[in-house]
């Protein structure tokens, strides 16, 4: 047997040895081909109970030199590169408290390991919530919602997601625990280590609680949904929507295969405060059916992204690009796609978007590819979040441009051995 094959085997050895010894027997698994990520198999699953216990594993698998891959509820695994090693699947699913809500201030401390569902739940009882509409929240955690920069529609009004942490505990890959931030909305002290964890993928450190700006929960919803005659018509909606005094809350183009462009608009607030709203809006809408608080059109950015029903090849990709150019990027996917491939996209009012394409795996390459390239070109981008398995090898993230060296520095800083996420991030990091 090679040396160095030998080695690896009595480090894994040694490795679920000692782990055994910090997260007793019961939280220690070999994986299973259910655990594989992006079809690179991992050899154990490990559940520590408290950060202390999760700082420790990491510490052991970076010592031992071990590849971790993080994972909360799984819902975003394959988001990225595939991973150049994985040995240890690090979960977070035993760290699932709300820590402290103190509803006054509108904040909350939270375990990375908890749901967004959980936590809605949570906070709702104080009629607060967190402005986030993420994917699949009944199993996305915060700690995966976090390191995905997962964040919807709503952005449009309450900002970002790096807008709404204010504060981290993450563990870092010789096994410091670090903390950033703090418990008032005003904190600004210190190194902004929430923002920069915020999509990093995991591949700074494992995040283990947060702490988020909270807001009050709308009494009353509307949603007023307009289809239009072609992209440009609905992109015209959208500008004049944003050029006006209204007070809406999200803002979305969808069109798809074989549909009409429809500009879907949400306005929250009270019952009083929301007729003079929806008036107003209904003048620049034209004709447009109102649902009373009707989320589903919403939901189109989950359905884009879900598996779905029926099998065959299908692809899922990110895009951003300017509000101003939204018309012309749909006709280009329009065009791109007006053969076999069926088609479906959902784009916000800022500029980010979602695109699904489903049909032949050589058509889909063939499309992306031209859409990273027209993107690219005019300083937008295109992240690829899902890929068919018989497509060829396609860079998920696409030219990073002058921030590569900076990117690989930080990462060289937080985990020089390459242990966390290895080659899933940007530049293959």
């Amino acid at each position: 047997m090679d040396a160095s094959v030998s080695s690896k085997l009595t480090d894994k050895s040694t490795f679920e040895t000692d782990v055994r010894g910090i997260v007793t027997p019961k939280y220690v698994r070999a994986a299973l081909p259910s655990d594989s990520v992006a079809g690179v198999q991992p050899s154990f699953v490990v559940e520590p109970g408290s950060e202390q216990e999760l700082a420790k594993v990491l510490k052991l698998a970076n010592g031992a030199g071990l590849a971790v891959i993080p994972r909360g509820g799984g819902t975003k695994l394959e988001w990225g590169n595939r991973p150049a090693r994985a040995d240890v699947i690090l979960s977070t699913a035993r760290l699932n408290r709300v820590i402290e809500h103190p509803w006054a201030d509108l904040t909350v401390s939270v375990e990375a390991g908890c749901t967004l569902a959980k936590l809605q739940e949570t906070v709702a009882k104080h009629r607060q919530r967190l402005a986030l509409d993420t994917l699949w929240a009944e199993r996305a955690t915060v700690g995966g919602v976090l390191s995905t920069n997962d964040g919807g529609a709503l952005r449009l009004r309450f900002g970002s997601l790096r807008d709404l942490v204010i504060g981290v505990t993450v563990a870092l890959a010789d096994g410091t625990l670090a903390n950033s931030g703090g418990k008032v909305v005003k904190n600004v002290a210190g190194y902004d280590l929430p923002k920069l964890l915020t999509g990093a993928l995991g591949t700074l450190g494992v995040l283990t609680r947060a702490i988020f700006r909270l807001h009050p929960l709308p009494k009353v919803t509307r949603t007023i949904s307009c289809p239009t005659a072609n992209a440009g018509d609905a992109q015209k909606l959208v500008l004049d929507l944003q050029n006006s005094k209204l007070a809406h809350s999200a803002l979305q183009i969808c069109w798809g295969a074989g549909t009409q462009p429809r500009v879907d608009v949400l306005f929250e607030g009270t019952e009083a405060g929301l007729a003079a709203q929806v008036q107003h809006a209904k003048a620049i809408l034209g004709a447009a059916t109102i649902g009373d608080g009707d989320r589903d059109v919403w939901d189109t950015r989950q359905e884009i992204c879900s598996s779905g029903k029926g099998g065959g090849e299908f692809a899922v990709a990110k895009f951003a690009t300017l509000p101003a150019e939204l018309a012309e990027l749909l006709e280009m996917i329009a065009g791109l796609c007006s053969g076999e491939l069926r088609w479906s996209v959902a784009v916000q009012a800022t500029g980010i978007g979602w695109v699904r394409l489903k049909g032949a795996a050589t058509g889909i390459d063939s499309v992306l590819r031209q859409l990273r390239a027209d993107l690219e070109g005019r300083g937008g981008s295109l992240v690829l979040a899902h890929r068919g398995a018989s497509m060829k090898e396609f860079d998920a993230w696409g030219n990073a441009g002058d921030a590569l060296p900076l990117t690989r520095a930080v990462k060289a800083q937080f985990d020089p051995l390459g242990t966390l996420n290895p080659g899933r991030f940007v530049g293959g990091i």
